[in-house]
């Protein structure tokens, strides 16, 4: 019979062992993928500054300090020229998210904060805006510029009314300061579309003209890829379907290819299924043409490279790599914390290289190279070695949820300073302890019901 004596040096040398475990562990960390900016494997030149952007973190309404939002500017030898936080390092709280390219090399910035979003023109060079607009819109992750100087917008978490979402994408005059063109998601999905109207529905994440009068759109929670006409209105292409999770899942920032003889092509960053996949349109159904996955948590972004190289921001990796058409990393930055946008200047914004197809590369690739220290590299963290131990077991599927699930959250609690088996001893060690303070919860109990039982019997 297990005493209570017993059992408490149980708990206690259990606790003690893991928290000498997380201690150790996280006294011999070197925190690439949380303090550091710089670059990991550079077999090459990438050709051009690379600029990126990272979300940053922040709880209950005040900034991680060791996570900023802050946009970066990389050399092509992979060295860092600037870091520019804006008035995040003043205390603005907010993001970055979308951040584009230029036709005069300034940049186009996104970053949302409280009720509004603030859109402005970065001079590269000096690091201050050229022009700020704020627009009445909450959290929203990408605005395109228009030709003419209107500005497109994913307009998400917009207010419900009578139980009907005004998520919708809107084209933004701003020399009037008004909405000129709106699309609204209500207007072609029924109401119990991804589980019903809710404050974000659509999670409206990404928007881009293609040519004169179609706009691609991202609608994330919605697991789906749309290109609307903007003359009529209709929806002219779609790839996935609400719930289809082996097409798309939570995707973020599609682009659209001419593949041959003008098919069109969707390169994707599937982020919910840690991959990035290009689909070819031929006779009417999609074909997956590309599928780019391994050590990727979470990417965000992927762009095709004229030289047929493939740009991704890998978020939960904290890093930006350049990957052959077969997948070997041959330019890595780690950007802390959450990359969420990459552009490669020089090259237009988005994707403007070849397709698979083109390429003679189709088919399943995983990343290989990299220098080594985020997620998903060998047995380096929790989840990587999960998913490697149940690989071919009868619990893979059960390792390969709980990998993906661990992967998808830890980083947005763990601090900084902790390795990820350090916090993954720091969990566990509060486990125990709640399980210990349970058991003597449950002790105590006991031994009044018998004081009671005791003092009514005398």
């Amino acid at each position: 019979m297990v005493t209570r004596s017993s059992a408490r040096r149980v708990f206690g040398l259990a606790l003690v062992a893991l928290l000498l475990a997380a201690a150790g562990s996280s006294l011999a960390y070197d925190p690439v993928d949380d303090g550091a900016l710089g670059p990991g494997t550079v077999e090459r030149d990438s050709g051009n500054v690379t600029v990126v952007s990272t979300q940053g973190v922040h709880f209950a309404g005040q900034f991680d300090r060791s996570r900023p939002p802050r946009l970066l500017s990389i050399d092509p030898d992979g060295s860092l020229r600037w870091q520019y936080e804006g008035d995040h390092d003043e205390g603005a709280r907010g993001w970055f998210y979308d951040i584009d390219p230029l036709p005069n090399g300034n940049l186009l910035v996104v970053s949302p904060r409280g009720g509004e979003t603030l859109v402005y023109e970065l001079d590269r060079e000096t690091r201050e805006r050229v022009w700020t607009e704020r627009l009445p819109f909450t959290d929203t992750h990408d605005v395109d510029r228009l030709d003419d100087g209107r500005l497109v917008v994913a307009h998400m978490r917009a207010d419900v009314e009578n139980g009907t979402s005004g998520d919708r994408v809107v084209v933004w005059n701003r020399s009037r300061s008004e909405v000129t063109w709106e699309w609204r998601f209500a207007d072609h999905f029924p109401a119990d579309t991804d589980g019903g109207v809710d404050d974000d529905w659509t999670h409206v994440n990404d928007v881009d003209p293609v040519g004169e009068d179609r706009l691609l759109v991202s609608p994330r929670n919605f697991d789906q890829v749309l290109l609307i006409n903007r003359t009529t209105g209709e929806i002219e292409i779609r790839l996935g379907s609400d719930g289809d999770l082996d097409t798309l899942d939570a995707q973020h920032n599609p682009d659209y290819l001419r593949g041959p003889d003008g098919r069109p092509t969707l390169l994707v960053a599937d982020s919910g299924n840690d991959r990035v996949v290009e689909y070819a349109r031929e006779g009417g159904d999609w074909n997956r043409t590309w599928t780019l996955t391994g050590n990727l948590t979470w990417p965000r972004d992927a762009d095709r490279l004229p030289n047929g190289n493939t740009l991704v921001v890998d978020s939960l990796g904290h890093r930006v790599i350049e990957v052959t058409p077969r997948g070997r990393v041959v330019w890595e930055f780690y950007a802390t914390w959450a990359p969420y946008d990459a552009e490669r200047l020089g090259t237009g914004d988005g994707s403007n290289g070849p397709t698979v197809q083109e390429l003679n590369a189709t088919g399943r690739y995983t990343v290989r190279g990299g220098a080594g220290e985020s997620p998903g590299v060998d047995r380096a963290t929790p989840q990587a070695w999960l998913d490697r131990a149940t690989d071919g077991t009868p619990a893979e599927r059960l390792g390969s949820g709980l990998a993906t699930w661990w992967a998808h959250r830890a980083p947005w609690f763990r601090p900084a300073w902790l390795s990820p088996w350090g916090f993954l001893a720091a969990v566990l060690a509060f486990g125990v302890a709640a399980a210990w303070l349970a058991t003597e919860a449950y002790w105590w109990r006991g031994d009044a019901a018998v004081v009671r039982l005791l003092d009514d019997a005398g």
